[in-house]
């Protein structure tokens, strides 16, 4: 069956689908690989993956391009959702035997659900891991035989077929370079604190962290850690060199690239006579031997979620880490010339216009290269979105903006959604507008042409995005008044 592995243009410029950790259209233009659509993009003979986002693919041509294929799975999510279903109708509309299946984190805990909510516009959806349900649909297998899918029988009946269980042997799977070398054009991925162009890949599947916000280990890739193995990480991260003769870098997109040291340490041994530069997520328990091997073997960035600055809300979201540990983490960054990414969240339980001060001073303190400050979003399907429900603090309303930004949807007694809107540009005027710290952005610019575009552009996405954040404050603040009576 003729294949298309689709990442739909949901919003314009958004990337909160295939593969992004965080559903939502980020502050700076941000394109990530759609790696999950990769691998069964690679077991299916004659399919296509097709990343419409940073290809700049519209709804038009993408419902062109579709006429050419019997079989469409489209990663959706819980923004993108209804923005999908009706691409998937006009999928439908023009061609009734199109066969069309849903993938990813939000129908995988809202199979029933979705089915409902699309009417017959799509045929199935998956649950979990995904490459082999749809490889098999593809090649013939009726649904009623296929693990790990949900549809709808001819009388409307929700039928749940067997969990699919995890994949163990990873290195059986093709390596997402090809496909990307085959389909995508790498010159369009660009993440602000990633060297250009770069390509991403993973190394192992699922976390043993219990993050309760994490979405993906609760609903995709699962806690069982599994990995590749060393050797054929180091076999495609090599061959991604002759692939991509542009490359500047390759980001270990896993879960939690440095979870366990022994593992870490034994990959970079492979990496390490390869002399190429590359960058991974880490936790801040990576031990000092792991960073140092990390160093020694090309690393030159890791991306850490901080989350907060605050003890007691490390606590309440099962952060398996403390703000100490942190502390000492970046210490040995620091001396090993590690640089360091950190992403922070504001709204977690627990969180006060206390706790987002003392995060503020934390992150300071911390002094990573760059930051990221997102909202807190309780996605369904993990921990946080059960916790939040049961106390009544989810609020009703979108997720996103019509441009699928980030709005607040959580509210505690004493910190409202306008608050945690308006900390967020607290907390980025508050640690980037430092001297020290525009020396440094500008001392990069001046010796640095490309950088300098690149700096100016991502300069006016994040003042654009800044107003849109300022001008839903003040609403928020008028609406307060007017039920105030004021």
């Amino acid at each position: 069956m003729k294949t298309l592995l689709l990442n739909p243009p949901s919003f314009e410029g958004f990337d909160g689908g295939a593969s992004s950790r965080w559903p939502a259209t980020r502050e700076i233009a941000s394109y990530w690989y759609p790696v999950w659509l990769a691998y069964p993009a690679g077991m299916i003979p004659g399919a296509r993956l097709l990343d419409a986002p940073p290809h700049g693919i519209s709804l038009q041509e993408t419902l062109k391009i579709a006429q050419d294929y019997e079989f469409i799975v489209l990663f959706t999510s819980a923004p993108g959702l209804h923005n999908d279903l009706k691409l998937a109708r006009m999928f439908r509309e023009q061609n009734p035997h199109v066969k069309i299946a849903f993938v990813g984190p939000h129908v995988t805990v809202r199979a029933e659900e979705t089915l409902r909510l699309a009417a017959g516009a799509i045929d199935f959806v998956t649950r979990k891991e995904f490459d082999h349900s749809v490889t098999e649909f593809a090649m013939g297998k009726p649904l009623a035989d296929i693990d790990g899918i949900a549809y709808l029988d001819a009388n409307g009946r929700f039928i749940c077929t067997p969990d699919r269980p995890p994949i163990h042997d990873l290195d059986a799977l093709p390596w997402a370079t090809e496909v990307y070398a085959r389909d995508l054009d790498y010159t369009k991925y660009n993440v602000p604190f990633l060297l250009h162009p770069y390509v991403a890949f993973y190394s192992t599947r699922g976390c043993p962290a219990l993050c309760t916000f994490c979405m993906w280990p609760q609903t995709i890739s699962g806690h069982p850690w599994r990995k590749r193995s060393a050797q054929d990480v180091a076999n495609e991260f090599a061959h991604a060199w002759e692939l991509f003769p542009k490359l500047k870098e390759i980001f270990f997109d896993d879960d939690t690239f440095s979870y366990q040291a022994s593992r870490t340490i034994e990959v970079c041994e492979k990496l390490k006579p390869l002399k190429k530069t590359w960058s991974c997520t880490a936790r801040v328990t990576t031990t000092y031997d792991a960073l140092k091997a990390m160093k020694e073997a090309g690393c030159r960035l890791l991306i850490v979620g901080f989350e907060s600055g605050d003890d007691q809300i490390l606590k309440n979201i099962k952060k398996g880490a403390t703000t100490e540990m942190a502390r000492q983490f970046m210490k040995h960054c620091k001396k090993l010339g590690l640089v360091v990414h950190g992403d922070f969240i504001l709204g977690l339980p627990g969180e006060t216009p206390q706790t987002i001060e003392k995060t503020i001073r934390f992150a300071k303190e911390l002094d990573c290269e760059t930051i990221q400050v997102s909202i807190a979003h309780a996605y369904p399907g993990t921990e946080l979105y059960d916790h939040l429900v049961e106390q009544g603090w989810l609020t009703e309303g979108a997720m996103t903006d019509e441009e699928g930004h980030q709005l607040p949807h959580i509210e505690y007694p004493g910190l409202t959604k306008g608050q945690i809107m308006k900390a967020v540009e607290d907390f980025y005027d508050g640690y980037y507008f430092r001297p020290r710290i525009i020396a440094r952005i500008v001392g990069k610019a001046i010796f640095d042409g490309q950088e300098r575009k690149r700096l100016y552009k991502e300069a006016r996405d994040f003042l654009r995005l800044r107003s849109k954040r300022q001008a839903y404050y003040r609403s928020q603040v008028e609406t307060a008044g007017t039920h105030k009576g004021v």
